[in-house]
Formats: structure tokens, sequence, C-alpha cells
């Protein structure tokens, strides 16, 4: 995780070897079961106008960021998923107004890949995930 002169920035370089191995080993097992959902959220945040940066914030916890999209269990999935995005990642000072232009430079194509802000025990960061092929 890159943790910048900002305390309250929160980016990780994209699925940085070291970190992003063991959460996308946690959450990919769920994922495959929420993922026709979340592409379609993406594309709806995106198509309707609400951002070009849609975020989904995973976790085993109630977190309160963005919007509810999937609860645990609501799938057979373990994990909770919400719905958000850049603005509200600034709003918030998840990511500081120095980061803005790197996790737009970080941000992978939306119809590809799925950018996951996963919060597991103590550790929080983003994830790309590439949605699988139809």
């Amino acid at each position: 995780m890159i943790n910048h002169s900002n305390e309250n920035v929160l980016l990780d370089d994209a699925n940085s070897p070291d970190l992003n191995k063991k959460l996308m080993g946690l959450i990919s097992g769920d994922f495959v079961l929420v993922t026709d959902q979340l592409k379609d959220a993406s594309y709806q945040i995106r198509t309707r106008g609400f951002s070009e940066h849609p975020i989904f914030v995973a976790s085993h916890r109630s977190i309160d960021i963005g919007q509810l999209l999937i609860a645990s269990n609501e799938l057979t999935n373990a994990w909770n998923y919400r719905a958000s995005y850049l603005d509200e990642f600034i709003q918030r000072e998840l990511i500081g107004e120095d980061s803005i232009e790197m996790f737009k430079e970080n941000y992978r194509n939306p119809d590809e890949y799925c950018c996951l802000f996963v919060v597991h025990a103590e550790f929080a960061g983003f994830v790309y995930i590439p949605f699988p092929e139809d």
C-alpha cells in the first residue's frame, strides 16, 4: 500500500503482488458469485452519469461507505458489497486531493475490471479483479 504524506490517503498500487495476492485469494471465490451484479452496477453508475470511476466496497463487517448492493449470504456470498465511486472517497478523505490523478492513472477499464476497496481485519486497500469473459 502506498502511504502519502496525507495520512488520510489510502491508495494501493494496482494489484501489488505482496499485499494483494492474499486479498485476491480471499475475495476471488466470493467475487465469482456476485460478478454479474457488480458488472451491471458498474455499467449503471457510468451510463447514468454518477461517475466514470465506480468503486465497490467489500467487507465482512458493516462499513458506512456507499450504498449496500449485495448483503452477505444474499447470493451465498460471504462478503458485503457496497456501491460507491471516486467522489465519495474524495469527500470522505479516503483519497486525498493530491492523489486523485494517481488514482485515475491506476484505475483499470471498468468494462474489464472491478475496482474493489477491500476491508479485511486491519487492512483496507484497492484491488482490481478482472470480470470473467462472457
